[in-house]
């Protein structure tokens, strides 16, 4: 696990240190960061969500299998989760550079 949080810290510093060099950077760091921010969290609540539901009800099936096994290893899924962030963050990067977002001027 601390090599998890120190990989993720370590992905995020660089990526703060990347989008705070222009307000627009910031913007657009921050809407891509939140988005998939959200999306873990959906992901994550609803893994518990189908376990819990497939527990207390005792579904079965390989559906209600899997969201058991996925939430008996969410160990594994944290090496998936900061493996999301750092993609986000290079497609994020790529299509920022590709968009030429940088030369938009907003004015002083």
């Amino acid at each position: 696990m601390s090599l998890i949080d120190s990989t993720d810290n370590i992905l995020m510093l660089g990526a703060y240190g990347w989008a705070f060099v222009k307000p627009v950077r910031k913007l657009y760091y921050n809407i891509t960061i939140t988005s998939v921010s959200v999306l873990v969290a959906f992901a994550v609540g609803g893994i518990e969500s189908l376990a819990l539901l497939a527990n207390q009800f005792h579904l079965k099936g390989y559906f209600w299998g899997l969201a058991g096994r996925l939430n008996d290893n969410f160990g594994v899924l944290g090496f998936g989760i900061v493996a999301l962030f750092a993609l986000s963050w290079i497609v994020s990067i790529a299509i920022y550079k590709w968009r030429r977002f940088d030369d938009l001027d907003f004015g002083s």
